[in-house]
């Protein structure tokens, strides 16, 4: 019989909040493409209140998710929060349009207003996790470190992330501020980010991979995918997110739905075992 690998179902974020390491995006309670309103608000407060009862503590959002709509439905359906539950949020893009239609402004001066409002949609004094979304090209990342760097001794934020980095550029960052997590695009299937990942790992860094079922990607025809989920009576999305809770103790996925049976789906996932066989068979589709 093939021994089952063990994982710790928690992680101190920043060293003193411990979170469930499966957690909730909110990017798709928007409207289509990330933009506007949903068609059901009443349907995706719901939805945000059901992760909470599911065991979520941790929700990522972002301020260009919608914009603003994301933030503003967290704050109606979770305020007053519960105790123990986290909310990460990002600024630093600016949204004009549906999916790609956005830019850098990573400036201070945006970044104080993004801070504010995400603030107020979320109807906190202080934000648990804020992140930087995108390192900007435009100016010295030094005067976007700095700004981030005051806010927290400020009060404004208690720990601080990064989206979209390089090792290079968390050494950079962690020269201002102590990283509390990184936020990069990862998943089964795309693996570009693991030197990002173990680094993170050594440094007890958060690793929070976006698109963590790989963003749509078909992986109901992957064949050793399959083999490992009919072996556990597992569908191929959650038997993908066990592999990330399995690979690293530090990983907290975040997988986004707008769909209630998607989301007791994954959130089922925290409960599957993999055992030796899985993860050596699973671990070789990626490149890995």
């Amino acid at each position: 019989m093939t021994a089952a690998t063990s994982y710790a179902p928690t992680f101190r974020l920043g060293g003193d909040l411990e979170i469930n390491r499966l957690g909730f995006g909110a990017m798709r309670i928007t409207g289509p493409q990330i933009w506007g309103e949903p068609a059901d608000r009443p349907a995706m407060l719901a939805l945000l209140r059901r992760a909470v009862a599911l065991g979520v503590n941790f929700i990522d959002t972002a301020d260009m998710y919608g914009p603003f709509v994301s933030e503003e439905l967290i704050g109606e359906a979770l305020a007053p929060y519960p105790a123990g539950v986290v909310v990460g949020t990002k600024g630093g893009l600016v949204r004009f349009g549906p999916w790609a239609d956005f830019l850098n402004d990573a400036t201070p001066q945006h970044l104080h207003d993004a801070l504010d409002g995400s603030l107020r949609r979320l109807k906190l004094e202080r934000l648990d996790l804020y992140q930087l979304h995108r390192i900007d090209p435009r100016l010295p990342a030094e005067k976007t470190f700095d700004f981030l760097a005051e806010a927290q001794r400020r009060g404004r934020v208690r720990h601080l992330g990064l989206s979209e980095v390089s090792v290079d550029e968390i050494k950079q960052a962690q020269q201002h501020f102590t990283v509390a997590s990184v936020q990069n695009r990862y998943s089964l299937f795309e693996r570009e980010a693991e030197p990002v990942l173990d680094y993170c790992r050594t440094q007890g860094i958060a690793f929070i991979p976006w698109f963590p079922i790989g963003g749509g990607q078909d992986v109901h025809g992957q064949q050793a995918l399959q083999a490992v989920a009919d072996r556990h009576q597992a569908s191929s999305r959650q038997v993908a997110l066990a592999w990330l809770l399995h690979h690293a103790p530090n990983m907290l996925p975040i997988p986004g739905t707008s769909s209630l049976a998607h989301l007791e789906e994954n959130m089922r996932a925290a409960n599957l075992v993999l055992t030796e066989q899985d993860m050596r068979e699973l671990n070789t589709l990626g490149g890995a």
